[in-house]
C-alpha cells in the first residue's frame, strides 16, 4: 500500500511538471513572430527556401495577409535557407518519403511539380478550388497547363519571374560610354573593353550550383531560339547538336570575364558586385531587382539597368513559384484557405512587388507596379514563353542535378566535349 502510495505521488508530480513544460511551451510558441494560436486547428506550415532579400519580405507580408483574414489559424514560416531550393528540396524529399508533407510546399510550375510530387502521387488536386474561385480565366491558360497533369490541376501559382535578364551598373556604363548588349557579339565587345579598364565585366556566385546553370540556360535560350531550346526538353533536338555546341563554346568564352571569386560566392553576393559598382554585369531572374530595391536600396533604372540576356529580345524563360495540397496533411480545409488567399488578387498584389516578380493573374492591379514590373507584365503578354531548366520548369529533378554537377566542373576545367558528353548521358532522365 505504501508503494502504492509514493507511485500515485510520483504520477502526480511528473504529470504537474509535464503540464507545466507544455504551459511553457505554449507560452513561447504563442510568442513567435510567424505563429497565431487557436484551438481546434493544426498548425499551417508554409514550407519554401524564401529566406533572404526579397522574396522573405514578400512570403512575411503575405503571411501577414492571411493571418489578418483568418487569425484563429496557426501559422508556421517554415523556411529553409538556400538560393533555388537548394537545401529545402533535400529537406522536404526526406520528409515526403517519410510521409510527413508540410501543409503546403514552394513548387516550381513544370517538370519540378508534375514529373515529380504528382507523378509520384503526393498531390492532391485542386480542380474543385480553381472552380469555387473562379480561377478557370484569371490566370493564363500556359500557366494553368503548367501545374496540370491529365487533366487535373495540382498547386497555385503566386508568380511569374523572368530568368532571361541581364542586370547592369548604369554608372559604370556611362562613365565608359557603354550601351547594354542586345546580342553575344555585343558583349564580348562591351566585356572586353571593361576587362581592358580592370573592370570586371560579368558577375558569377556559384558556390550554390543552380547559378552557373542559370547563366548556361541563357545562352543556350540566346542561342538555339525557344523553338529548338523546347526541343531539347522533348528529346527532338539532341545535346550533341553543333548549336548546343556553339552555345556551349559561347559560356565558355563568357567565363573569361567573370570574378575570380565566384566559387565563393552565392546569388546575392554576386549581385552585390554590380550594386556596389565592383562589377558590370549579371545575368540572373528578376528576384534580383528585389534584393537590389528592398535590400541594397538601389533605384530602378538610375542605379542599375536591365535588358533581355544576349539574343533573347522577344523571349520569356518562365519560372513560376505555386503552392499545392499534399495528400495526407491533417488540415487540408485550412491549406485552401491559404491557397485561396495566395492566388487572389490582393495575395499576388502584396507579394510580388517586395519579391519583384509579376502576378500570375491576369488582373492584377498594375499601379502596385514600378516601371520594372508594368514593363515585364506586358512582355509576358506578347513574347514567346520557354521554361527554365535551372529552375526546374522543363526537366525532371535528376536531369537538373547532373546538369548542375557537369556545368559546375565545366566552369572549373572548360573541357567542351566531357561537358557536352555528360549532358548526352544525363538526357536518358528526360521524359520522351
Amino acid at each position: 500500500m505504501k508503494k502504492k502510495r509514493l507511485w500515485l505521488s510520483f504520477a502526480l508530480m511528473f504529470s504537474l511538471a509535464l503540464a507545466g513544460c507544455n504551459s511553457n511551451s505554449a507560452s513561447n510558441n504563442s510568442n513567435k513572430e510567424d505563429q497565431g494560436g487557436s484551438k481546434g486547428h493544426e498548425k499551417l506550415e508554409i514550407f519554401s527556401w524564401w529566406t533572404g532579400a526579397g522574396e522573405e519580405d514578400g512570403l512575411k507580408a503575405l503571411i501577414k495577409l492571411f493571418q489578418e483574414k483568418y487569425p484563429d489559424i496557426p501559422v508556421e514560416n517554415a523556411a529553409v535557407a538556400g538560393g533555388a531550393g537548394t537545401n529545402a528540396k533535400a529537406v522536404l524529399a526526406s520528409r515526403m518519403q517519410g510521409n510527413d508533407p508540410p501543409a503546403t510546399f514552394q513548387v516550381h510550375g513544370g517538370a519540378e511539380l508534375n514529373e515529380g510530387w504528382v507523378a509520384a502521387g503526393k498531390m492532391e488536386p485542386l480542380n474543385d478550388l480553381y472552380e469555387k474561385e473562379g480561377w478557370m480565366d484569371k490566370f493564363p491558360k500556359s500557366l494553368i497547363d503548367m501545374v496540370s497533369k491529365d487533366g487535373k490541376i495540382y498547386s497555385v501559382p503566386v508568380n511569374i519571374h523572368r530568368s532571361n535578364v541581364l542586370w547592369y551598373n548604369k554608372k559604370i556604363f556611362a562613365e565608359n560610354g557603354l550601351e547594354p548588349p542586345k546580342t553575344f557579339d555585343e558583349f564580348f565587345q562591351v566585356a572586353e573593353k571593361l576587362k581592358a579598364k580592370g573592370i570586371t565585366p560579368l558577375a558569377l556566385g556559384d558556390k550554390e550550383p543552380w547559378t552557373a546553370t542559370h547563366l548556361f540556360e541563357n545562352v543556350l535560350l540566346g542561342t538555339l531560339g525557344a523553338e529548338d531550346y523546347k526541343k531539347l526538353w522533348t528529346g527532338e533536338l539532341s545535346f550533341d547538336d553543333p548549336k548546343v555546341k556553339e552555345a556551349v563554346n559561347t559560356f565558355k568564352k563568357m567565363l573569361d570575364y567573370i570574378n575570380e571569386d565566384h566559387s565563393s560566392r552565392n546569388w546575392q553576393d554576386a549581385a552585390q558586385l554590380v550594386g556596389k559598382g565592383e562589377a558590370a554585369m549579371y545575368v540572373m531572374g528578376d528576384w534580383v531587382k528585389g534584393y537590389f530595391v528592398n535590400d541594397l536600396k538601389l533605384k530602378v533604372n538610375e542605379d542599375f539597368g536591365y535588358v533581355p540576356a544576349p539574343n533573347t529580345e522577344g523571349k520569356f524563360m518562365v519560372i513560376t513559384d505555386t503552392f499545392g495540397l499534399p495528400k495526407g496533411v491533417k488540415n487540408p480545409e485550412d491549406v485552401k484557405k491559404f491557397l485561396s488567399v495566395l492566388g487572389s488578387v490582393e495575395g499576388q498584389d502584396t507579394f510580388n512587388p517586395l519579391k519583384g516578380s509579376i502576378p500570375a493573374r491576369i488582373d492584377a492591379d498594375l499601379s502596385k507596379y514600378d516601371e520594372y514590373g508594368k514593363q515585364t507584365i506586358q512582355d509576358f503578354k506578347s513574347a514567346e514563353l520557354t521554361p527554365s531548366l535551372a529552375h526546374g520548369s522543363a526537366a525532371s529533378e535528376g536531369f537538373v542535378t547532373k546538369v548542375n554537377q557537369a556545368v559546375n566542373i565545366f566552369v572549373t576545367q572548360k573541357d567542351t566535349k566531357t561537358f557536352i558528353n555528360t549532358l548526352v548521358s544525363a538526357a536518358s532522365e528526360l521524359k520522351k
